[in-house]
């Protein structure tokens, strides 16, 4: 069917309102009869205090579910019928397709001690993707980096010249080390927009996993000029290049079930769409004006910097007038995802507590109804874990009450007996509607791809399909309590106000599970479900039946994370085209050239153990090319005090005699970001005999020599004394 094209600026509160409605009284109506259900269920064995907790509990959670499957069920409505005419991917008519965008826009991608061979590649495609468009005259593209790491830090100064003088993109590609690393990646981006934002009508916010071709970019700026009062477009990034199971489950199940969510989700938010801090466009001026994050009163974690960002922009830039829009159907956008359960927990770990912080916002003035909803909708996300854990643990006591009062029913009329239930025939009918509410995201996404042959086969066809989802929806069964209990530890540890450092999450190979992580993040879960299996079966046997695959999931979480980490099973599923998505049958130009190039990377030269811990230290000093360009990208400081100045000739007498390992982290950095001590390091080491130096630095030399010609500069003469001969 086709639709006429969709103008955001008309769009009618009426339907807006409408569209809410309908989806309140969808979940009023799946929800509603489970719920009258578990409150009949306990009027016929007498209410008290526990029942009522477990009432309580059973509709909070229930209704979260029952969100879940409102959304999908219009979804599937609405793409069954060629899609939501009110979508701002329709937005744009053929001329405006083709028409030239002249707005100027910045691709930023803020790193922090990211794989550095990963995030140049990404970057290289995207540059030469947007060049294909013709496009690129109106494009800049900035790494912007907060890494402690001297080795990430100096390879990212010199992979990012070496690639702008391979594509011939100076004045077009630029780099900026931030000197600290305040707020995080809020920070990052803060920083370039007070530099250099009043350059640029748009931002194209990416993540170091990102990946955008460029007709996606194109089309995001053309969506943007088109629409005037939209200040965020936000895409639905696509995951990709998953080589582990867990990473391979995770796109598969994303890419079949995440259209269909993604449909439905836009149509009650509409012009109040949130924003994930990622594969986004920005309008600048706005952004600028309005989205400046306040900093909450108190301290962490629910005070302090704003955590997680991005909601919190969003509703800023909402509450000042200016629509947030989710392009549900932009090809052409990926990112990557956790490897192995730890890393996944890791994140979620990160995540939890920037939402738990939005609970100081949900009544804040000025914000829109949607994003307080937001707001909720995201803290429930991780407060459902230890509320489901509390549901176990009260259905576990209510279930040793009735069996120590003999099981004995309250002679009190009830719905049920209009339908000639017994008491457990009520219960398991109302056990087998929650399991299908849980699983009916998965059965309307196979009927939607019934009118998508094309993607049928783009999946593998129906026999491979279908046997992913089965295989997806065992293992994710044994993994949700799993994580259930991560997360109610994570939480735990919130409201106990112990905050956390944000790491960097383990991408590509380097997420592969590693057994003795394994064993020591599992333990306590073997442990806890191996006891809560032998207490609920000493109960009541039957519930214990009902939850078998819950504790089977703890006492089997050992093998299961390690299982589900394991790069040898992820490339064997592959080859038996179990979990096969569109991008791996039919990948896009941009994802097969960054497989190339990383597969090069792979097979590329590594520095000796004993260099490895300090090679950017290493590279900064020694090598003549990256110390100039690591000197040239330092601000000149004034003149240091005597003390400072005394200090730093200490550090480097030390560490040319001792060798890096004789210094502090912290002092490594003080002498990188000094200027007179780069220089002075670098000519120091290459004109010094070798009985100065410290046996680590003649290594270097001899490294240095095997992989590089010597320096062609003043002291190359005196280097021969430190030669491999020496």
């Amino acid at each position: 069917m086709h639709f006429v094209r969709f103008d955001p600026s008309t769009l009618d509160p009426k339907e807006v309102a409408r569209r809410r409605h309908r989806l309140i009284t969808l979940i009023v109506l799946i929800a509603g009869p489970g719920i009258l259900v578990m409150a009949d269920l306990h009027w016929r064995t007498g209410f008290d205090g526990w029942n009522i907790v477990h009432l309580v509990l059973f509709t909070l959670l229930f209704g979260l579910v029952a969100v879940g499957a409102a959304q999908t069920l219009i979804g599937c409505s609405l793409r069954r019928r060629g899609g939501d005419p009110c979508r701002i991917t329709v937005s744009l008519s053929t001329e405006e397709e083709n028409a030239a965008v002249t707005a100027r826009t910045a691709i930023v991608m803020p790193v922090c001690n990211e794989e550095v061979g990963r995030v140049i590649e990404g970057l290289r495609v995207m540059y030469e993707s947007v060049r294909r468009t013709g496009k690129l005259s109106d494009c800049d593209f900035f790494l912007l980096s907060d890494s402690s790491d001297p080795n990430r830090w100096i390879e990212e100064e010199a992979a990012w010249l070496a690639l702008t003088q391979e594509l011939s993109a100076q004045g077009r590609f630029f780099y900026r080390k931030r000197r600290g690393g305040i707020n995080k990646k809020a920070g990052n981006i803060a920083d370039f927009c007070r530099r250099w934002g009043s350059n640029y009508r748009y931002m194209v916010v990416l993540d170091a996993d990102s990946i955008m071709t460029g007709d996606a970019i194109v089309r995001l700026a053309q969506l943007m000029e088109r629409n005037r009062n939209v200040g965020i477009i936000q895409a639905v990034p696509v995951l990709v290049n998953g080589e582990t199971v867990l990473a391979r489950l995770q796109q598969f199940a994303s890419r079949l079930y995440g259209p269909v969510s993604a449909t439905g989700l836009n149509s009650w938010q509409l012009s109040e769409a949130n924003y994930w801090g990622h594969n986004a466009i920005i309008r600048l001026a706005p952004f600028i004006r309005h989205c400046s994050l306040p900093e909450l009163p108190g301290e962490g974690p629910f005070g302090g910097r704003i955590m997680s960002h991005d909601y919190v922009e969003a509703a800023l830039m909402r509450r000042a007038g200016w629509q947030v829009w989710l392009a549900t159907e932009l090809a052409g956008n990926y990112e990557e995802c956790p490897g192995n359960v730890i890393e996944f927990a890791q994140r979620d770990r990160r995540w939890l507590q920037g939402n738990l912080q939005h609970a100081r916002l949900v009544a804040a003035k000025g914000f829109h109804v949607i994003n307080r909803v937001h707001f909720v909708l995201g803290i429930l996300a991780y407060l459902a874990s230890p509320l489901w854990l509390l549901f176990l643990i009260v259905s576990a006591v209510i279930a040793h009450r009735v069996g120590a009062s003999g099981g004995v029913l309250r002679p009190v009329h009830s719905f049920a007996e209009y339908a000639h239930w017994s008491y457990h025939t009520q219960a398991i009918c109302l056990s087998v509607f929650t399991l299908g509410m849980l699983f009916l995201p998965k059965v309307i996404a196979l009927l939607d791809l019934r009118s998508r042959p094309d993607e049928v086969a783009a999946f593998g066809g129906w026999p491979d399909l279908c046997g992913g989802v089965v295989l997806e929806t065992f293992i994710f069964t044994l993994l949700a309590p799993v994580l259930m209990l991560f997360h109610t530890r994570f939480v735990i540890a919130t409201l106990c106000r112990q905050n956390i450092s944000w790491g960097t999450q383990r991408r590509g190979r380097a997420g592969e599970s590693e057994l003795g992580e394994t064993i020591r993040a599992h333990w306590g879960h073997t442990l806890i479900g191996l006891a809560g299996l032998l207490v609920v079966h000493r109960i009541d046997p039957s519930l214990a039946f009902w939850m078998t695959p819950i504790f089977g999931g703890m006492v089997c979480s050992i093998p299961l994370s390690y299982f589900t980490g394991s790069l040898a099973v992820g490339e064997e599923l592959r080859r038996e085209g179990l979990f096969k998505t569109p991008e791996e049958s039919q990948p896009e130009p941009e994802l097969v050239g960054l497989a190339g190039a990383m597969a090069v990377r792979d097979r590329g030269p590594r520095p000796s153990p004993e260099l490895a811990e300090n090679y950017g230290l290493l590279q900064a000093v020694l090598d003549p090319y990256v110390n100039a360009v690591h000197v040239s990208l330092l601000r000149a400081k004034d003149d240091l005090p005597p003390a400072s100045e005394d200090r730093f000739v200490g550090l480097r007498e030390k560490l040319l005699r001792e060798g890096p390992a004789a210094l502090p982290l912290r002092d490594r950095l003080a002498l990188l970001t000094d200027v007179d001590s780069m220089n002075i390091l670098h000519d120091r080491l290459w004109s010094s005999p070798a009985s100065q130096l410290a046996a680590w630095w003649q290594l270097a030399l001899r490294h240095y020599e095997m992989i590089a010609p010597p320096p062609k500069t003043p002291f190359s003469r005196k280097a021969e004394t430190v030669s491999p001969a020496a």
